[in-house]
């Protein structure tokens, strides 16, 4: 009895329509490469962008907390004028109380009188401290036991230089996660280059393969790392 060969030509025909015609397997890799090769382009691009804009924000956040070191420094040496001062303005003050030369109905509102000490600094008080220091004494510091200690605790006491230090150090830090933002952005771009180039090295392995369906596998592989990293990347920021 002679064996029969099951490898038929009919066989054959289906099993090579099973898997697909090479060239319709070499099309796909071909469209797969393709897109891979520009998103992968793409991603790198972006990836510098970002790269570039963590470098500006991190630049612009140490030059703005520099400046507000700078403010920062200014406004306590400005204080510390504001409090020498005063501490000599109420010296001079007391003495001339005591003296009788001033009463304290002369305090609210203060009004320098010609020839005293306390006349003399009151006129040369910083501007930003004569607001809290008339308000302080609006409260009747010496009569009134509920009136704050010191002018300087007054809302009035504003010194400009320390705003603008507090501003200074808000923008630093607002910079400072900018910066780390665009780092992140610039990973996951990263990531999305190494998808890839995972995708371009699935797609021309596959054309090396001799069997038809292991061509599909490896190509299939590459198409699920594809529509992988697509997801991710119109997911992320675009910086332009």
């Amino acid at each position: 009895m002679q064996d029969t060969d099951d490898t038929t030509p009919d066989k054959k025909k289906k099993k090579k329509n099973l898997w697909g015609s090479n060239d319709r397997v070499e099309l796909v890799a071909t469209i797969v490469l393709a897109v891979a090769t520009i998103l992968t382009a793409w991603s790198g691009f972006e990836s510098g962008k970002w790269g570039g804009e963590q470098s500006v924000n991190f630049s612009e956040a140490g030059a703005a907390r520099t400046e507000s070191t700078r403010a920062d420094t200014l406004a306590g040496q400005l204080t510390q004028i504001d409090v020498a001062m005063y501490i000599d303005w109420v010296t001079a003050l007391s003495t001339e109380l005591a003296d009788g030369s001033m009463t304290e109905a002369e305090l609210s509102p203060f009004s320098p009188v010609k020839g005293t000490i306390s006349g003399f600094l009151y006129l040369r008080f910083r501007e930003e401290f004569l607001p809290a220091l008339d308000a302080w004494l609006a409260e009747d510091p010496i009569g009134n036991p509920n009136a704050p200690k010191t002018p300087f605790t007054m809302e009035e006491y504003v010194v400009a230089k320390g705003v603008e230090a507090d501003a200074l150090t808000k923008l630093a830090d607002e910079k400072a996660a900018a910066a780390r933002t665009a780092n992140q952005n610039g990973d996951n771009y990263v990531l999305t280059m190494v998808l890839f180039a995972s995708v371009l090295f699935f797609a021309g392995v596959s054309s090396k393969m001799n069997r038809p369906r292991n061509r599909v596998i490896i190509l299939g592989f590459g198409a699920v790392t594809l529509f992988v990293g697509i997801v991710i990347l119109v997911s992320l920021p675009i910086l332009l």
